[in-house]
C-alpha cells in the first residue's frame, strides 16, 4: 500500500465532438475535481474514419487555455508523427503557456492505415520502437537543457538549445504506457515518470508490476521515483439497476474494440468503482484514468465526483 496521493483523471478521445461541447467538458472536469483531462492522438479514428477529429497538439493547447487548475494530456502521443526536437519544444512552450499544467504521454504509435494514408513511415514494431526510445533520449535531455546533442539511428540533434525551459520542476511528467517486458518496461524505467497500464491488463497489474520493478534494477533505478497509473472504461450507475440499464450501449462500443470492457473496465455503482480502485492502490497505483463509455456526459462525471473521489482523498 502506498501513502501517495490518489489523482483521477477523465479520457475523453475528441471523435465527433464540437469544440464547444469539448471546452464544457473540460470546464465540468475541473469544476467537479478531478486532476487531468487527456486526449487521443490520431489523424482519425481508426474504425470511424469519416467523424470529425480534432488535431491533438493544437486541441490541448486550446483547452488548457479554457480552463484554470486542470492538466492536460494525451493518451498517448504518436513518436511517429513529430519529430522529437520540434516535440521537445512543443512541450516546453506548451508547459510555460498552461503554467505548468502539461501532462506529456508519448507512445510508439498504433494505427497502421492512419500512417499509410498520411505518408508518413509506419516500419516494423522494433523501428517503431527505437523511434519511441530515441525520441524519449532527446525529449528529457531538451527538458533537462541547456543544449542538446545525439546522434541516433532515426534522429539526431546538434548543440540544440531548448529556450526558455519548462515551468514544472524539473520536467512535464513523462508518461509511458503498455505491459511489454521485451521494450517497453525498460523504456518505462529508463525514462518515463509515470507508467501507465492499459484497460486491457488490469487482471495482470502485480505481476507486469513485479516485471517493472525488475527493469528498475537493471537500470539502477529507485522504482519508487516512478507512479503507476491504470486506465479503465468507465460504467457507472447510481444504483445496479442503472449499471444494468448502461452495459448494453457499453458493450456495443467496446466490446469488439479489445478495450477489455468486463475483465478490465470499472463496471458497477460509485461505491463499488472505488473499492476496486483502492483495492488497486494496494499494488501500489496512484493514477487513475477513466474512459467513461457514455463519452463523459455531466451526469457520468457528478457520480464519479460525487460518488468515487470522495472515498480517495
Amino acid at each position: 500500500m502506498t501513502d501517495e496521493a490518489i489523482r483521477v483523471g477523465i479520457y475523453v478521445p475528441q471523435l465527433q465532438f464540437a469544440y464547444g461541447d469539448l471546452v464544457t467538458r473540460a470546464r465540468d472536469c475541473e469544476e467537479l475535481g478531478f486532476d487531468s483531462f487527456w486526449l487521443f492522438d490520431h489523424l482519425y479514428g481508426a474504425m470511424l474514419p469519416d467523424l470529425p477529429a480534432f488535431e491533438a497538439w493544437t486541441l490541448a493547447t486550446a483547452l488548457l487555455t479554457e480552463t484554470t487548475r486542470l492538466r492536460v494530456g494525451h493518451m498517448v502521443l504518436c513518436a511517429t508523427f513529430r519529430h522529437p526536437a520540434l516535440l521537445g519544444k512543443m512541450a516546453t512552450t506548451l508547459d510555460v503557456i498552461s503554467g505548468g499544467r502539461l501532462n506529456l504521454g508519448i507512445g510508439s504509435g498504433s494505427v497502421e492505415r492512419e500512417h499509410v494514408e498520411a505518408g508518413i513511415p509506419w516500419g516494423s514494431f522494433a523501428e517503431r520502437s527505437e523511434i519511441l526510445e530515441e525520441t524519449l533520449e532527446i525529449v528529457t535531455r531538451m527538458f533537462a537543457g541547456p543544449r542538446t546533442t545525439f546522434t541516433g539511428r532515426h534522429f539526431s540533434v546538434h548543440d540544440l538549445p531548448n529556450v526558455p525551459a519548462p515551468v514544472q520542476d524539473p520536467r512535464p511528467p513523462i508518461y509511458v504506457g503498455g505491459i511489454g517486458e521485451r521494450r517497453t518496461l525498460p523504456l518505462v524505467a529508463r525514462f518515463a515518470d509515470v507508467w501507465n497500464v492499459p484497460t486491457y491488463a488490469l487482471d495482470v497489474l502485480a505481476e507486469k508490476s513485479a516485471a517493472l520493478d525488475r527493469s528498475c534494477a537493471a537500470v539502477g533505478r529507485d522504482p519508487g521515483e516512478i507512479r503507476r497509473s491504470l486506465e479503465a472504461v468507465v460504467v457507472v450507475g447510481a444504483d445496479d439497476a442503472a449499471v444494468a440499464d448502461a452495459l448494453p450501449a457499453a458493450e456495443r462500443r467496446f466490446g469488439s474494440t479489445g478495450f477489455g470492457l468486463r475483465a478490465g473496465g470499472y463496471i458497477g455503482t460509485p461505491t463499488a468503482i472505488a473499492d476496486r480502485i483502492l483495492a488497486h492502490r494496494d499494488l501500489g497505483f496512484t493514477e487513475f484514468v477513466f474512459f467513461c463509455a457514455d463519452r463523459a456526459t455531466r451526469p457520468t462525471l457528478e457520480l464519479l465526483a460525487e460518488g468515487v473521489l470522495p472515498r480517495l482523498r
